[in-house]
């Protein structure tokens, strides 16, 4: 199991929102097929085909709980699935 294959089952699981490592979603994202642009500390996602705009902030160095549900949504809502793994 690959490094963004272990936090995309972490991230839907839900149990620890407060514990995804920023870096983290941020690879796995990009995994997804998102184009990252980043405007100070915002990080923002997009993708051909969805239609929300994903803006990430780092707290320390994890992902903000509710930024976190918003991504797990999206990938449900999405049915998204890795298109390149980068170990």
């Amino acid at each position: 199991m690959g490094r963004h294959e272990k936090l995309l089952a972490e991230l839907l699981r839900g149990r620890n929102d407060a514990n995804v490592p920023f870096d983290g979603l941020c690879r796995l994202l990009k995994a997804f097929g998102f184009a990252e642009r980043i405007r100070g500390s915002h990080h923002i996602f997009t993708r051909e085909g969805v239609e929300e705009i994903i803006n990430l902030q780092p707290k320390d160095s994890k992902t903000k709980p509710y930024q976190v549900k918003q991504v797990r949504n999206i990938i449900l809502r999405y049915k998204l699935t890795v298109e390149k793994e980068n170990d």
